[in-house]
């Protein structure tokens, strides 16, 4: 390392004159000048990649302070007495790592010794105990058997057994409440019951039989005991407000198991529901709310209606509060069956308050409070009827039957209070009045048929049954009113008649004419006015023609025949009868509103009357041009028509429309 400090300093001293040879212009070196070439070596030399000679000259610039001749000629010799230094501290460090690895050494021996000879010694003492290892050995085998015996034995008891507290639970006195634990236990038994099955396919069948034994013995025993309480529990629920225990409940879903004990239970709960609600209807009529309000049903037997529909009103709500008692009481049950269970236990609760309502609606209905009071009182049967089987369904099947036989009763007496008011209207037969308006008989029963038809429109009865309410009413209603309007009308004339059924007809459609379910009727009443209608116009027409002077020449007219000559050689078709007659049918053309029959202002429809109007006039023209016509026609033998009949039949319909 001092050499080459050396060579770097006579290269750079040496470099240092080549640089100013070269740079002053001097002349090139020979390339076989050992100096030259290693000038050249030195100089093409990058130290930047040359990492050793880097640290090398950094180590030189830490001592080599000075550049002088005397220090640059003692570079080498200062650089192998710092190398000479450094291996002289390098042998000391390690002389002392040496002797630290030789006292290592003696200790890792001397516990080698210590270990061998503990080695030793163990194998002597697992020679000399051998035998106490072994019975050691077997003693913990047989102490971890039998401890996992004990803890079998334990988990079978825990799994198989019941405790004290639950025993004592299931086995209380009969007069014992009730309560979560003891459904707990229940569960517990039920549960190893099932449980015990799986010893019966092991070789544990005996304890398996046995188990099984004390569990369906202390299952019955639970069973007894609960059903006895729950029995208890139902013969205490005899107020309005029925107030189901959460615990009843329970005893309910746990008794579905023993369908015997659960029908017994809910028998107990009806028998004690049944007198309940009777006694309840019974305050209801009598003595009414808690301080009167609201007041005896009884107190308002004097409006039937309302009599009625508060007692059927106490009654339905009576038996959706009952369906809502059983579906709290059977909410945990899971068996099939359960809303039949609830609607039978329902139709035996209500049967009790069948007969005193069933007194009470005859006495309303035979004492005939009037068709219409009948109608809607049989409306009001029909309605609750069909709500109540709603929720109840069809196995109430008294208390439905019950108010369907007073509704067929009601619907009975109202038909026959129809046909007993028709049946007068035909024993004693009106005349029609002078104004041969509707007679009062009329007027009577269709104010009557409107209060029944109002109140069926506002029944809540389904729509089909309506309908065929609808149409028996109109038939026993209708029809001998048709009849006591033709024998009415029997002695009169033909217009008056024909007046007098029109007004008839009239009122008939216009008072049916605001109720559902009366097309056909109105479709047949429409087309009865129509003929009498045609019988009006007729008769309006020949009583224009035979006052304006055209009657007796139309007639003549249309039963003209060729045989008989002429029109103008006719004694009372001649020029002079027939200017007469045109003289009296322009006065008519003038005024037409003066020539209406009197019967006409008796019509109650102005419509109608303008329809008798226009039709009739229509007829009068026809007549007219068949009357021009003829009188035009060059074989009737006419001098001059034109001056007969100065109008043609356009003027004369222009004229009267």
């Amino acid at each position: 390392m001092a050499e080459s400090s050396g060579e770097v300093v006579a290269l750079s001293s040496s470099g240092a004159g080549t640089n100013l040879n070269n740079g002053a212009g001097g002349t090139s070196v020979q390339s076989n000048n050992p100096l030259s070439r290693k000038l050249h070596k030195i100089l093409e030399t990058r130290l930047d990649n040359d990492k050793e000679m880097l640290e090398a000259l950094k180590a030189l610039s830490s001592f080599f302070v000075e550049n002088s001749l005397r220090t640059r000629r003692n570079l080498r010799g200062d650089i192998e007495l710092r190398s000479l230094a450094i291996n002289e501290q390098f042998v000391s460090i390690f002389k002392e790592v040496k002797e630290e690895l030789e006292s290592i050494n003696a200790d890792v021996q001397a516990m080698t010794n210590c270990c061998q000879d503990m080695t030793n010694r163990l194998q002597a003492a697992k020679e000399q105990t051998q035998d106490l290892i072994v019975k050691t050995t077997k003693l913990q085998t047989e102490s971890q058997r039998l401890e996992i015996r004990a803890q079998v034995a334990d988990a079978f008891l825990a799994k198989f057994q019941l405790t004290p507290e639950e025993m004592s639970l299931l086995r209380g006195t009969r007069e014992g409440p009730v309560t979560e634990n003891f459904f707990r236990a229940l569960g517990r038994v039920k549960q190893i019951h099932n449980d015990v099955k799986v010893l019966l396919r092991t070789n544990q069948q005996t304890a398996g039989l046995e188990i099984m034994e004390q569990m369906a013995l202390l299952q019955e025993t639970s069973y007894e005991r609960l059903y006895r309480w729950a029995q208890s529990e139902c013969r205490a629920l005899t107020q309005e407000s029925c107030d189901i225990s959460p615990v009843l409940t329970q005893a309910m879903e746990a008794l579905q198991d023993r369908p015997v004990l659960y029908k017994y239970t809910l028998d107990e709960f009806g028998t004690a529901r049944r007198s309940t609600v009777v006694r309840g209807f019974i305050d209801a009529l009598t003595r009414g709310g808690p301080g009167g309000t609201p007041r005896p049903i009884e107190m308002h037997s004097h409006d039937p209606l309302r009599y009625v529909g508060d007692m059927l009103a106490w009654l339905h709500q009576a038996t959706a509060s009952e369906k809502e008692h059983l579906e709290a009481l059977l909410k945990r049950v899971t068996t099939q069956g359960v809303e039949e269970n609830i609607q039978e236990v329902v139709g035996h609760i209500t049967e009790g308050v069948c007969r005193p309502l069933k007194v009470r609606i005859e006495q309303v209905i035979v004492a005939e409070p009037g068709a219409v009071l009948l109608y809607k009182i049989s409306n009001l049967l029909k309605f609750y009827h069909h709500t109540i089987s709603g929720i109840v369904g069809n196995s109430a099947t008294t208390l439905l039957t019950t108010i369907e036989e007073m509704h067929l009763l009601s619907k009975k007496i109202f038909f026959n209070s129809l046909s007993l008011h028709a049946s007068k209207l035909m024993d004693k037969v009106e005349l029609p009045p002078p104004d041969l308006g509707p007679s009062s008989a009329l007027n009577q029963t269709l104010t009557l048929l409107r209060e029944v038809l109002t109140s069926h429109d506002s029944s809540v009865v389904p729509s089909d049954a309506r309908q065929a309410d609808f149409v028996q009413v109109l038939s026993c209603v209708l029809d001998p009113l048709l009849q006591m309007c033709t024998v009415s009308a029997s002695n009169l004339g033909t217009a008056d008649m024909a007046t007098f059924m029109v007004n008839s007809l009239y009122m008939m459609r216009t008072t049916l004419a605001l109720f559902e379910f009366t097309d056909r009727r109105l479709e047949m009443l429409q087309f009865q006015i129509e003929a009498h209608l045609d019988t009006l116009i007729n008769e309006q027409a020949s009583y224009v023609l035979t006052r304006a002077g055209l009657s007796y020449i139309y007639n003549a007219v249309q039963q003209h025949k060729p045989e008989q000559g002429p029109l103008a050689s006719l004694p009372n078709l001649s020029p002079v009868a027939l200017k007469a007659a045109m003289a009296q049918f322009d006065r008519y053309l003038a005024a037409p509103d003066n020539l209406l029959m009197p019967q006409l202002n008796f019509l109650l429809s102005a419509t109608v009357k303008e329809q008798i109007i226009k039709q009739s006039t229509e007829l009068v023209c026809r007549a007219y041009g068949e009357v021009h016509s003829a009188v035009m026609n060059p074989a009737s033998g006419y001098k001059e028509p034109e001056t007969l009949l100065q109008r043609t039949p356009q003027q004369v319909q222009t004229l009267l429309s």
